[in-house]
């Protein structure tokens, strides 16, 4: 499993909040352990006490992205060190139970961590897992979807890294909003046209006898 990976972690995190539709999901221990995937044994050291805890580093990891998305790298650099800081890991290779044809673990680098409680776990290998994305892509690849009012986090792993939404539901929604918002615009400047025009000619005409 690549250390990116883990970046992942993060993006679902911040995710569970929708503030400009004042929605979230994040408000029960099984929304927390949800969250953990496929990692039943973390999952289970979940503790109604997580939930608090969990919107508190959403919101710090919120801040990372929103830092980002406005620009502002030093920032963004500056908040996540302060959850890696907070929120240590240790990293160990590990083969799990994944072997290659020949019968050979499939060595990679996994997080372990060693938290007291499920959010300094989770929080461990999100941080971890966004400063590799960060350091290995860049600051700009962190961005907050366009498509208003959704904007929800997502890693830009574009090759032009041209990514602008968060899922191609938004794309397609900001893209169908943008045409009808042309649309209006020239039957505006048709009507416009018609009515100077329509004056100009009753103008040229003259006073009638």
């Amino acid at each position: 499993m690549e250390l990116a990976y883990y970046s992942d972690y993060a993006v679902r995190l911040v995710n569970t909040e929708e503030p400009a539709r004042g929605k979230d999901t994040l408000t029960s221990v099984e929304a927390v352990r949800d969250l953990f995937g496929a990692n039943g044994s973390a999952a289970r050291r979940a503790a109604e006490a997580d939930v608090t805890r969990f919107r508190s580093v959403r919101a710090r990891l919120r801040a990372v992205f929103e830092a980002a998305d406005q620009g502002d790298e030093t920032l963004a650099v500056a908040l996540l060190n302060s959850l890696l800081l907070e929120f240590p890991v240790s990293p160990q290779i590990s083969g799990h139970d994944h072997r290659d044809e020949d019968g050979r673990p499939l060595w990679h680098m996994h997080l372990a961590d060693h938290p007291s409680n499920a959010t300094a776990g989770y929080a461990a290998i999100a941080a971890m897992g966004l400063a590799f994305h960060l350091t290995e892509y860049g600051v700009d690849r962190l961005g907050l979807c366009e498509a208003a009012p959704c904007r929800n986090a997502y890693l830009d792993t574009s090759t032009n890294r041209s990514r602008r939404y968060c899922s191609d539901r938004c794309a397609t929604r900001a893209n169908v909003a943008a045409y009808r918002a042309r649309k209006r615009l020239e039957a505006d400047r048709s009507a416009s046209t018609g009515l100077t025009a329509d004056s100009a000619q009753r103008t040229s005409a003259g006073p009638e006898r």
